[in-house]
This record gives C-alpha cells, sequence and structure tokens, in this order.
C-alpha cells in the first residue's frame, strides 16, 4: 500500500492518525500501525473499508493472543476470533483500561465501527502519563509509592480453573501453580483471590508514570467504596481521587464515530470511557482485547501467562 496520510498526536487531539481514503484494512501495512501504537499509545484509522472478518484478520496481525471479556451486556459477533460487541446498554461510562480488575489487562483495545451513533455515544480517551504530570505534587508523590489491591469472591469454577479443586484445602490455597496470577486466602467462611498492581505504573512503551487502574468505574459507576483499595487495605483516599478526576478531565478527547473507523489503544497507557447513547441500537461497535509480541515483558505477570499464548477465555468472576 503507498504512504497514507499521517497526522501525528497534538494539543487538541492525542491520537495518531491514519486516513485510508476508503483503501481496504487488510491492506494496511501492520508494521507501521505497531510503529505508531508503540511510539503515541493511541491510533485512529480514519476511512477504512472492511467486514467483521476483515476486522478480525487485521487484529491478529497486530496481537499475537485475545482475550474473552467476560464483561455483561456483550454479544460475540465472531466466536472464531474473540470479536465482541462494546457494551449495548446507554449509559456513560468513566474512564478505566480494559479489564483492568483482572490480572490479564490485555496491552491493546481495538475498536472498529460498523454504524456510528447519530447522537451522543462518543467514546473518551485519556492518557494516563498526562494525568500524573498534571496531578497536584503532594499527591503525585504520595500516590507514587502506593499499591492497589483487587481482592473478589473466587467461586468454585474460579477454583476448579487455577488450583485444580474446587474445594482445594488449606495447602492447596496456599501452593498456586507458578502460572497464577492470584493469591487465595479464606475470610469469613468464603475463599477469596487477589492481587497487587502499582497505584501509579510505567506503560509498555514509556518510562514515564501513568495513571490508569480500576479505581474510576468503581467508583464512579459502581459505586464501590473500597474496591480496589489500598494494600494496607484502607480505602484510597478522596483527596487523591478528586485530584485524578480534575487532572482528568482537562485531557479527556471525545472521539466522534464514522463509519470506518478503527481504534487502537496501549491499555496500558490511555484509558476509555463514553458518553451517553441516545439510541443504542444506532451503535454498533465492535471490540478486539489482546496482546502484543513486540512489548518488553511485563514484571507484573507471572512466567507462562497463559493468556498470553492464545485464544483466552477465563471462567467467569462469579463462578
Amino acid at each position: 500500500m503507498p504512504d497514507l496520510p499521517f497526522t501525528p498526536p497534538g494539543a487538541d487531539c492525542p491520537l495518531a492518525q491514519f486516513d485510508g481514503n476508503s483503501a481496504a484494512l487488510h491492506a494496511l501495512d501492520p508494521p507501521i500501525v505497531k510503529a505508531a501504537f508503540a511510539d503515541h499509545g493511541a491510533v485512529l484509522l480514519r476511512n477504512f473499508t472492511f467486514e467483521v472478518d476483515d476486522f478480525a484478520a487485521f487484529a491478529e496481525r497486530i496481537c499475537s493472543a485475545a482475550v474473552f471479556n467476560e464483561s455483561p451486556n456483550r454479544t460475540l459477533i465472531d466466536p472464531g476470533s474473540t470479536i465482541q460487541s462494546v457494551d449495548l446498554g446507554s449509559d456513560a461510562f468513566p474512564l478505566h483500561p480494559e479489564l483492568s480488575r483482572e490480572p490479564w489487562r490485555p496491552d491493546a483495545c481495538l475498536f472498529a465501527c460498523f454504524d456510528p451513533p447519530a447522537a451522543g455515544g462518543e467514546t473518551t480517551i485519556c492518557d494516563g502519563i498526562a494525568i500524573v504530570e498534571a496531578l497536584p505534587d503532594a499527591v503525585r508523590e504520595a500516590m507514587a509509592h502506593r499499591k492497589l489491591l483487587y481482592l473478589q469472591a473466587a467461586g468454585p469454577g474460579v477454583l476448579a480453573y487455577w488450583l485444580g479443586s474446587a474445594d482445594p484445602d488449606d495447602q492447596g490455597l496456599a501452593s498456586p501453580p507458578a502460572h497464577c496470577p492470584y493469591f487465595f486466602r479464606r475470610a469469613g467462611g468464603r475463599v477469596v483471590r487477589g492481587f497487587v498492581r502499582p497505584l501509579l505504573h510505567r506503560p509498555l512503551f514509556d518510562s514515564r508514570l501513568a495513571f490508569g487502574n480500576f479505581l474510576l468505574f468503581a467508583r464512579d459507576f459502581l459505586g464501590l467504596a473500597n474496591f480496589p483499595c489500598l494494600d494496607d487495605g484502607r480505602p484510597v483516599p478522596e483527596l487523591w481521587l478528586d485530584a485524578v478526576r480534575t487532572a482528568a478531565a482537562a485531557h479527556t478527547y471525545d472521539i466522534r464515530w464514522r463509519r470506518g473507523d478503527v481504534i487502537l489503544l496501549d491499555n496500558s497507557r490511555f484509558m476509555h470511557g463514553r458518553r451517553a447513547i441516545t439510541d443504542p441500537r444506532q451503535r454498533q461497535i465492535a471490540s478486539y482485547f489482546g496482546y502484543v509480541d513486540f512489548a518488553p515483558p511485563n514484571g507484573s505477570e507471572p512466567l507462562d501467562s497463559p493468556w498470553r499464548s492464545g485464544a483466552f477465555r477465563p471462567p467467569a468472576s462469579r463462578s
């Protein structure tokens, strides 16, 4: 394919943009897109032509493995490639990295527009590095060395998947296999699973600190007061969250969808959300979440992580 018009990110738009001029998506050279993805973290491919199978093939050329998103209110569009719809509701969503409530957060989020909304429904994105840089110095310094603890119930399906038994004994809980990303404990007559991540982290392709976790979605949409919590069990201070909200508001960009748009986000750097949708029947967006093999190793993950070796479909979190 000849060189495409390219617009780098600027002060008014954080996306690197390629204009396809009605070219077929399958003709796009993946190394060019991968380089822009690594350099900028957010890429918009505009004015391309494709169907679902074209989008699936393109996603599989960018990512070496996929993960199924078991979040509710989605449909599976293409079972062979884990292409799913986005959430089919109409609510606005706060900024979040995809699947950040779990230890297998994907590296990349890909979205493709087949039918743009007539009104509302913009996807919002925000650079987590810009959030950190905009925080008050005292807040940034207080957050920099803290960690988040994610504790959730572990049902029989989860226990059987990771520990080989739906009802493990204490020794089994204390000695999960090396590829398991959780620790387990008994609490209040039930088993819980947990993992820890930095409150501020370094993205895959940048040495600067970024904010990107489940906090805003948990607090502002789900109303969870202490999930995730600090690693000492205390809630994240509201002062910190207010500072993050203020910084994010100043750096959030609205993507107004057009048919033929494909967006790629570095899920370790950019958070995304959406504005409320007037009529969700008019908004047809497909999604794919996966892992790339051109990034440095992720030191937070166990060796031989099962989600990086193929199509990963973990048990439902409530099973």
